[in-house]
């Protein structure tokens, strides 16, 4: 089977080599030559735990090929995924859909023999119908079907999330094009992953339902926790008695500075001018994007308020800078928000991340200083703040910390560490909801 994976960034890039993996050819086609050549030269332009050894082995074996050029590539394709960027746009909150119109416009002339066309991308409702309207205008002897399969990726843990994953849904209009995608997906026939087909727009609304969803969880969670402040109780304990509840469960239950990445923030966002364009109620989803923002906007607050009211003059040693751990995506994250106030102010920052120096450096104030062994960065500090729950910051050697900073501040925004473990150190010790 002959798969063209069309834009060859996250998604595209992982869903590519996920199913060259499960046995297809499968090429990854994009407009930019840089990206192509790096990966034809072995070098993968994103980081995803496990994905460049799953591409080179394919690279390697024949299934997985890249290039620039759609004639001959196009025509020969059984199924072509549709996995451009779609960003939010400027001044309304709606997802961004010209590289998706572009996309169908650009491979339409190509198109020979029957092929299914399916949006992979996250997708305003209605999308689907009109990509098909620009393939029919662009050529109307074209024979295609339409679908939409849109994903659902965890940033750090992609791979897993495609080779097992909850379920598989999918939007088309026939018997035919559903029988195609089916053998597409046969490999997860041996465990039994559930397949949900649906109508294009039910498809479409699903991704969008679910991040909202899961949006909401974290918002609700913190805004809980803040409570929990106000009132001497525990998040965690909480968090916990109400996990336990099947029907609410346990994922997404842990307070932080705000939810970011390229999903929630753009598809709660999107979700809400769609409700908005056909005259719809969706204030929940609406009042978690305003929960979130304040969220953010509090922890500058925090921070403040553990540096005796005043972050002027004060050095400050980051932990983590990218919106999650085991990923470089910077996109929403919540340092964005939070370190150019604290620096406006008259803080000075020292940071480290595992992986998200490099885009950081576009994206901060440039007077940060980066640092590239962890314990660097504690020298001379004033406060630790925690940022980002990577792993490599779950065991830190917390005296050694203590002798290399003038100050005792250590604001945990992850709650990664005990309480009455850190008072007991010596820390005047600061988290979310405990």
């Amino acid at each position: 089977m002959n798969v063209v994976m069309l834009g060859s960034g996250y998604v595209g890039l992982v869903s590519g080599a996920c199913f060259s993996e499960f046995g297809a050819n499968v090429t990854c086609l994009d407009i930019d030559q840089n990206k192509i050549d790096d990966l034809n030269s072995g070098k993968i332009p994103i980081y995803e735990p496990g994905l460049d050894a799953l591409v080179k082995k394919n690279f390697d074996e024949g299934r997985l090929v890249f290039t620039t050029e759609y004639d001959g590539v196009i025509q020969a394709a059984d199924l072509i995924f549709l996995a451009v960027g779609t960003p939010t746009r400027r001044g309304d909150g709606h997802a961004d859909l010209k590289y998706i119109y572009q996309a169908a416009k650009d491979m339409a002339p190509f198109l020979s023999g029957y092929t299914v066309i399916i949006n992979k991308s996250t997708v305003p409702v209605g999308t689907a119908r009109n990509v098909k309207r620009v393939l029919k205008e662009s050529n109307p002897s074209a024979d295609f079907d339409i679908a939409s399969n849109p994903e659902f990726l965890r940033e750090g843990a992609a791979i897993k999330d495609f080779m097992y994953p909850d379920r598989v849904v999918v939007g088309v209009e026939n018997e035919k094009s559903q029988k195609l995608i089916q053998e597409l997906y046969r490999p997860l026939n041996l465990i039994e992953v559930p397949m949900v087909f649906t109508s294009l727009e039910s498809a479409e609304l699903t991704k969008y339902a679910a991040n909202a969803f899961l949006a909401t969880k974290i918002s609700f969670i913190n805004e809980i926790a803040n409570l929990c402040e106000a009132v001497n109780a525990d998040v965690h304990a909480v968090s916990k008695g109400i996990g336990l509840d099947g029907r609410i469960g346990r994922k997404f239950l842990h307070p932080g500075p705000g939810f970011g990445g390229s999903c929630f923030p753009k598809d709660t966002k999107a979700l809400v001018r769609i409700a908005q364009e056909n005259d719809v109620s969706c204030r929940i989803v609406e009042s978690v994007i305003e929960v979130n923002e304040a969220q953010k906007a509090r922890m500058i607050g925090k921070i403040r308020d553990a540096l005796g009211g005043d972050e002027s003059g004060k050095k400050l040693a980051v932990l983590g800078l990218t919106f999650k751990p085991e990923t470089d995506d910077m996109r929403d994250a919540p340092s964005l928000s939070i370190l150019p106030k604290l620096i406006e102010n008259g803080a000075i920052v020292n940071a480290h991340d595992p992986q998200g120096i490099n885009e950081a450096r576009t994206l901060l104030p440039e007077s940060i200083y980066y640092c590239d062994s962890i314990y660097d960065v504690f020298h001379g500090a004033d406060a630790v703040i925690l940022l980002t729950e990577w792993n490599v910051y779950r065991g830190l050697d917390l005296e050694q910390i203590k002798k290399l900073m003038e100050g005792n501040v250590f604001l945990d925004l992850r709650n990664v560490y005990e309480p009455e473990m850190m008072k007991a150190l010596g820390y005047d010790y600061h988290c979310i909801g405990r």
